[in-house]
Parts: C-alpha cells; structure tokens; sequence
C-alpha cells in the first residue's frame, strides 16, 4: 500500500466550530485495546469511528443475505438481518435522541449487535453451539460471536462502549427497567466473554454498561416483534389474525410508537431505561406469541432439524478435518483463514489467527456464511444441491 497518500483534516478554525456544536458526552472512557490507535477528532468522534468500522467490514455486508426469522422464502419482502439492525438503529436513536443519549453510539452497538449471527437464523445458532459444544467445550452464542468478530477476529479496535453495548444486548430476555452498571475496563469484559464462552446461562446476568446499550437491548424487541408478525403473514405461515388480540400492542407501527412513547415518558428522569407494568406486560405477552406461534412453528422446526442440522454437521467435520490436517488447498483456508489474514495484516497480526482453537475458527467460518453461501458450499462440497426453498408453503 502507498503509504504517501493524503489524509486531509479540518482546519483548525472548523476544528473548533465543530467540536462547539457537537454536544459533548459525558461520563464515556474511550478504552480502545490500543489507545495509540484510532484517536478522536472533530469529525470524527470516538463512536462514529466504530460505526464507520463497522459498516465498512466484509460481515456487515453479509447481513443482507442471512436470515432474520424465516428462511427459504421467495419473497424479497420477508425481512434479512441486514434489514433487522437498521430498523433497531432507527428506533432506538429516535428514543434516544428524546433523552438527550449519545446517538453515535447506539448506532455503533445496534449495527454491530448481529455481526456473529449464523446463517438461517436462531435455528442455525442453536445447532452451531450444538457441534461447538459436542467438539471442544465452548459455547456459541451470537451476541458472544458478534463481538468476537470485531474484537478478536478481525481487531477493529473498537472502543470498550460499543463492544459491552454487543455483548450485553441480548433481547431473549425481557425486562421493565435496565440500569447501566457502567463501565469496568477490558479485564471485567474479558472475563464475562470467557464466561459466556464456558457458560449460556451466564448471559442471562449481563447488563449493559451504558444508558445506550441499555436502550439498544429494548429496541432489539421493539424491532422485531410486529416485524416478525409482519413475514409471518407474508411468507403465507398465516394471517394477522392467528395473533390475539391487543388494544395496546396489536401491529408493527402500533408497537414501535407505544413502546417508544412509554420508554421516553418512564425515563426521561430516571436513571435507567424503564418501561411501564401494562405495557411491559403486553411486550412479554406478545413476544410469548410469536415464540409459540412463529418461531417454534413445526413445519419450520422440522425442516430446520430434517436438513440443515444434517448439512451444517456435515460441513462442521468437514472443515474442521481439513483445517487439522492443515490442508491449505480447502475451503475453510481458501475463503475464510487468508481473507481474514489479509485483513489482519492491516492490524499487524498477520498469521496469528490460526493460533486460535480449531474448533473456534471452524465456527467463525460458519457464522459468517449468508444463507446462499451455505447452501453452495454444501453442493461444492458433496455434490448435493438443495433446492434452497420451502416445497409447498
């Protein structure tokens, strides 16, 4: 690379005017793993720095092919993931912006929040952390594997905000008030990714440590509850009316705005972010809904268990013997170590991803595959193509 090329900066006069107008965060550290590197400027603030990361890495990009709830659909309405932390960012700037939150940083958490999410979904999460766990021990979870992605895979230097605000978004797990416990350094949040790692349940007791992760992790749900309700109907499971029905919480925008309203109105002078018991109640109530009438579908179900757990085993073994016998000629070496050593080299640390467990890196390479990519690799790999649809739905 030529290393002469230009890099022009504010003038010191617009320097001044830009760092007047900006409104200043308080009470934010900016640890960065390398604090010689990715220093603030005007215009370019710390979290807008991790937000520019973010959207520029080669696994946001894989977003827009992999699946949100529901796979195999012809359809190109049914929501994609890349979709799903747009629609978290949006709304939850626009709450936050209501409670005077430091927006560059939720937009950093919500876009990056999904990075290690699998191919097809929760499903493919789930039969992922199934082989990882039965080969070495370790957990997969994707709001663990999101930050691996952006903190250990790839090195992107990310300040300690934005990455606890990943980590700790889990939206599985509902709650009427979320109070920051602030931010410990990067011992405290090493040793809860190791915990997570060794332990599911222990995300269970993760909390963000800021106002903004905090909001990020409500909105997650916000996002996708109506959204989810909405592909329901249009990949043709079912109709609008399946669901019960609710004066406060009926359909997508209806959910958006109320939640919003209550949000904003319970925590404007608070010291978390709270919603309250009627419309926390109605939040856990539709989200029960969806779970037993969506997600654990059984013509969804079925097929997820009748043909990718036989497909990502298959490709598990497959690559996780050609990495241990370190054929440099596969797959897994060909399109996922070199492109991520090529990246590394930027960060120095050329090669050293393969010190990494092999088990890990066979996950990695898994996790980052859009829907399409498995399903052509699965016939590159054993001469099977699957038609990639649901037959008759």
């Amino acid at each position: 690379m030529n290393k002469n090329y230009l890099m022009e900066k504010l003038s010191p006069k617009a320097e001044t005017e830009v760092k007047n107008r900006r409104t200043k965060s308080e009470g934010f550290l900016f640890l960065r793993r390398d604090p010689e590197k990715d220093n603030a400027t005007a215009l370019r603030p710390p979290f807008v720095r991790d937000v520019e990361k973010i959207l520029n890495s080669a696994y946001y990009n894989r977003l827009s092919d992999k699946t949100q709830v529901l796979s195999f659909y012809r359809n190109d309405d049914i929501t994609r993931r890349a979709l799903h932390v747009q629609l978290v960012s949006r709304i939850a700037r626009t709450v936050g912006g209501a409670l005077g939150l430091d927006l560059d940083l939720i937009e950093a958490i919500s876009l990056g929040h999904d990075m290690g999410h699998t191919p097809f979904g929760h499903a493919g999460e789930e039969i992922l952390d199934d082989l990882l766990f039965g080969s070495s021990g370790f957990r997969f979870n994707h709001n663990v594997q999101s930050v691996r992605v952006l903190d250990t895979v790839f090195r992107y230097n990310l300040t300690l905000e934005t990455l606890d605000g990943i980590l700790c978004h889990n939206g599985e797990m509902p709650s009427d008030v979320y109070r920051p416990r602030g931010i410990q350094g990067f011992v405290v949040f090493d040793r809860e990714v190791g915990k997570c790692m060794r332990d599911s349940s222990h995300i269970k007791t993760l909390v963000p440590a800021t106002k903004e992760g905090c909001l990020v992790r409500v909105c997650d749900m916000i996002a996708y509850l109506g959204k989810d309700r909405q592909d329901y109907e249009r990949a043709g499971l079912g109709k609008q009316e399946d669901f019960p029905e609710s004066e406060l919480l009926a359909y997508n925008s209806q959910i958006i705005n109320n939640l919003c309203v209550n949000i904003v109105e319970n925590s404007l002078f608070a010291d978390g972010i709270y919603l309250d018991k009627k419309h926390f109640d109605e939040l856990k109530n539709i989200k029960k809904v969806n779970y037993d009438t969506i997600y654990k579908s059984e013509k969804v179900i079925k097929y997820y268990s009748d043909t990718i757990r036989p497909m990502m085993t298959r490709i598990f073994e497959r690559c996780l013997d050609d990495l241990k016998r370190h054929d440099e000629d596969s797959v897994i070496y060909r399109h996922h170590i070199d492109f991520v050593n090529s990246r590394l080299r930027y960060a120095g640390g050329a090669k050293m991803y393969l010190t990494e467990p092999p088990e890990l890196i066979v996950a990695d390479y898994i996790a980052s595959m859009s829907d399409s990519y498995f399903l052509e690799l699965y016939s590159h790999l054993f001469g099977i193509r699957v038609n990639g649809y649901f037959d008759g739905i």
